[in-house]
């Protein structure tokens, strides 16, 4: 308990100071139409112990938009349970929005420059309180609603069946102006009967209420093209989480369990520090229509150099 109290101290103190720096790459951000995002589970330990003064240091460093992970307090309670036991691990001691409402949020936010365009929320919660959940992240100002994953495959074995659900779903969040939408973890690109879930969601579902968030790690690891599903289904990704991979990666079996996923985090790399040809997939990502950009490097080992070395290099990238 002591190594890891002593290790977030250095991280808040080392980030502290690279906020402070106020880089060139941060004002030059702000000047940018494309606006840099940053998926909050990048930092998970930082943004628990200190909610308000990592959404300052991440605004100073040039982030404009925020990506929060849940679970909240109108998630499911059995998606509340089942969480605890990871955010013990994570260093995580409340639900995403660390023990502040709604309002408060919004306002943190918004005294910050920063805005929240997509948060995560669970298959769970979607399928038993989704109007309460639509009404509170309605109320914060965010537009674009995502499940992350779907870890138990009995809820995704039946494609049809699944697509089917997403469409309820997005007709839902669309009665209170938000879209719905899914990102993939890897598992999508399993084929049976002559298809891929990824594809049959792609196919199957309103494209105008089901969108999509294009994680290039987990669609990589599945042994799939972020470029060639881009430029398949123009309009349909509107999400990006960005990352690199220190060596080409592959999933051990099929991808369809985080046993699986949890192996490759080790693996992950800043942007621009590995083998992915970002540039390449940044401007597929553009002309597809993606709109929104997060870095996003699970639970990076080393936040202080991941936060400053991905800015610099969107940066110039985007």
């Amino acid at each position: 308990m002591k190594s890891r109290r002593d290790f977030l101290k250095r991280s808040l103190a080392a980030f502290s100071g690279l906020a402070l720096a106020q880089s060139a790459s941060a004002q030059w951000l702000r000047k940018r139409s494309t606006k840099v995002g940053i998926q909050l589970f990048t930092i998970p330990s930082l943004v628990s112990a200190d909610f308000k003064g990592t959404m300052k240091k991440l605004s100073d460093l040039g982030y404009r938009e925020i990506e929060f992970f849940g679970p909240y307090d109108f998630s499911a309670e059995e998606t509340q349970a089942g969480w605890k036991q990871i955010a013990g691990m994570l260093g995580i001691k409340q639900n995403a929005f660390y023990g502040h409402s709604v309002p408060e949020v919004k306002a943190i936010l918004k005294d910050n420059g920063l805005t929240t365009p997509s948060v995560h929320l669970d298959l769970l919660t979607m399928r038993t309180n989704i109007e309460a959940a639509a009404e509170a992240l309605a109320s914060l100002g965010t537009r674009y609603v995502a499940i992350p994953a779907i870890a138990n495959p009995d809820d995704r074995s039946d494609y049809d069946r699944l697509a089917d659900e997403f469409n309820r779903f997005g007709e839902a969040f669309a009665k209170h102006g938000l879209t719905f939408l899914y990102h993939n973890h890897g598992y999508e690109h399993i084929e049976k009967e002559g298809k891929t879930l990824m594809d049959t969601l792609l196919t199957q579902t309103d494209s105008k209420n089901v969108k999509f968030e294009l994680d290039i790690f987990w669609m990589t690891a599945a042994g799939a093209d972020p470029v060639a599903y881009l430029n398949k289904y123009p309009g349909r990704f509107k999400l990006m989480h960005i990352k690199d991979a220190s060596e080409p990666v592959r999933f051990s079996g099929d991808g369809g369990d985080p046993s699986q996923w949890m192996p490759l985090f080790p693996k992950m790399a800043d942007p621009g520090k590995g083998v992915f040809d970002l540039p390449a997939i940044i401007a597929a990502a553009k002309k597809s229509g993606v709109d929104h950009f997060y870095l996003e490097r699970d639970v990076t080992p080393q936040p202080e150099v991941t936060l400053k070395d991905s800015v610099t290099y969107l940066a110039k990238n985007l």
